[in-house]
């Protein structure tokens, strides 16, 4: 398809007139187009398109329309159908009452060329920018980040189905593309076998008839990787996606001994966050956060939330489940400063901050990071009367530590922890600490001397400082604005589909996840403007008999 831009075409009168009359009290697409115009034009999308071949369907209105159906839960059939039904829509899209619309499946291809283009992200700065120029969003104001889980459009698989459906879709794709070849040399005994899907079958039961499925299942595996790289197979073959995931699938679930194939033990797996279940969604991985464990990916949600000014989603990014949120902190940062929206202030859970983080962000960004630190865990620290890190006294320039019973560290040795973070390792004499008075008050370790591992002296000093500034009422004051970016996910879950992915992959799951958070400023954007106010937090009616409760005594 080719594009050529011109001039976004005005609203025509007859539209405008029946809208006016359809909706006497105002409608939220009339009043977005308004305030904000079309938003999108079409000399924005040049870049997807080409200056030859059939003319495409104008890009800001299928730009809008991807908007508008994340707003109402729409598919794209029912989308399409929208614009040529609503009135409104077509009042936003500058569209006569008689247009025809399009087919729903032009919407499948802009969005394909969207992410092709790498236009995800500008579609949400495109809009806030205008919200920049009218005043309603700034720089060095508050924001505070949170991230929920995402559930992948596929099936959970145990590990004896993901291996067969890992084989069964092998063959679906090369059937496609290459029956005769497939059909010339596979044992028909295989039709039975994969011919419908694993979950359909009555697997056996007992670990060792399992295991026996499981290495049959793994020899047919062998025998069909084998004949795809023989010299009579189309070379083609091996870039199809679905055998590229029964190689990897192979090598992480099965061994050969002696030309024997076997089923690796659980043991010998690699992490469950490094290899992909599922054949129809291979970039799909395992993920847990505290009690919660899923097979998707994970968003993580940016938000301004200065008091009396309007709450809009400034970032979003998707990453596969295994990924930690502390990986996501600098990205996001980075993310800000290029959209010129870094916060003077940024809110996030203990999930995003480290020491680093706290000493960086200020210098790099002015960004004052605000979180709470995770808690020194030794039993030291549980006991009263134990000594805990914080009553050993550090000299920096002599490298040496003085425990509370006056003797003095023996070793000093820089090193780095499992994560590459520099550590520096501290031990104490073992002669020292075995004549010891106080010696179970500090170590219960029998033979050996006390230990203590200490971050680097910026490190260790900040860290020091916040655990005794966290549990002040000051301090708590401060980061209790956090706790409104829950709100803004149980949104996003509740009346946009955020925790599901409607698509298969990362790169679509993103652009859903930039389309939910634009249609979620929309929605804020058009409640500011009829003057309805943010909503407080939910408290029970329990709670609120508290007499420091906002609500007071009901």
């Amino acid at each position: 398809m080719s594009l050529h831009p011109h001039p976004i075409e005005p609203i025509p009168e007859a539209t405008a007139a029946f809208a006016r009359q359809a909706f006497p009290k105002g409608n939220r697409y009339i009043l977005l187009r308004d305030e904000l115009g079309t938003i999108y034009s079409d000399e924005e999308f040049t870049t997807l398109f080409s200056v030859c071949g059939q003319s495409a369907i104008s890009p800001w209105r299928l730009a809008l329309i991807c908007v508008m159906q994340f707003l109402e839960d729409l598919t794209d059939r029912q989308a399409a159908d929208a614009v040529r039904s609503r009135i409104d829509w077509k009042y936003l899209l500058s569209l006569d009452l008689g247009d025809p619309g399009f087919d729903f499946s032009v919407l499948s291809e802009f969005r394909s060329r969207v992410i092709a283009g790498h236009l995800e992200q500008w579609l949400l700065e495109r809009l806030l920018e205008q919200c920049k120029q009218k005043g309603w969003i700034k720089e060095r104001g508050k924001q505070r980040t949170d991230s929920t889980h995402v559930l992948a459009a596929i099936r959970t698989l145990n590990r004896l189905e993901s291996i067969g459906e890992a084989l069964r879709a092998a063959l679906n794709a090369i059937a496609t593309v290459e029956p005769e070849w497939l059909k010339s040399w596979v044992p028909s005994v295989w039709f039975e076998r994969y011919g419908r899907p694993v979950e359909e079958y009555r697997l056996p039961k007992g670990k060792e008839a399992r295991q026996s499925y499981a290495e049959m299942i793994g020899d047919d595996g062998m025998e069909l990787l084998a004949q795809i790289w023989s010299e009579a197979a189309p070379h083609y073959l091996r870039e199809i996606p679905t055998v590229d995931h029964l190689r990897q699938t192979w090598i992480h679930q099965f061994w050969v001994d002696n030309g024997r194939l076997h089923l690796r033990e659980a043991k010998d797996l690699p992490p469950v966050g490094k290899r992909s279940d599922s054949p129809y969604d291979p970039e799909a991985r395992y993920g847990n956060k505290r009690s919660q464990s899923w097979t998707g990916y994970k968003v993580h949600l940016s938000e301004t939330c200065d008091e009396d000014a309007m709450h809009l989603v400034t970032n979003v990014i998707t990453s596969t489940a295994n990924v930690p949120d502390i990986a996501q902190t600098e990205p996001t940062h980075q993310a800000l400063k290029a959209k010129q929206l870094l916060p003077g202030v940024h809110l996030v859970d203990a999930g995003y901050v480290d020491t680093r983080l706290l000493l960086d962000s200020p210098k790099k960004y002015g960004i004052e990071l605000i979180g709470p630190t995770r808690p020194n865990g030794s039993w030291q620290t549980k006991e009263p009367e134990a000594y805990d890190l914080s009553q050993f006294r550090i000299n920096w320039n002599t490298k040496k530590v003085t425990c509370p019973q006056g003797k003095k560290s023996k070793s000093w040795t820089p090193t780095q922890d499992a994560w590459g973070n520099p550590i520096i390792y501290v031990k104490f004499s073992r002669t020292h600490c075995r004549l010891c008075p106080t010696r179970t008050r500090c170590t219960r370790c029998a033979t050996e001397a006390r230990s203590l591992t200490l971050r680097p002296k910026a490190e260790h000093q900040l860290l020091q400082k916040m655990r005794q500034q966290e549990p002040t009422q000051q301090w708590l004051a401060k980061y209790s604005q956090r706790a409104g970016i829950e709100g803004t996910l149980s949104q996003g879950i509740h009346c946009f589909g955020l925790r599901r992915t409607r698509y298969i992959g990362l790169a679509k799951t993103h652009l859903q996840h930039v389309l939910t958070s634009i249609a979620m400023n929309i929605t804020r954007i058009v409640s500011w403007l009829l003057g309805i106010p943010h909503t407080r937090t939910r408290i029970s009616r329990f709670a609120a008999l508290a007499s420091d409760s906002p609500l007071g005594p009901i």
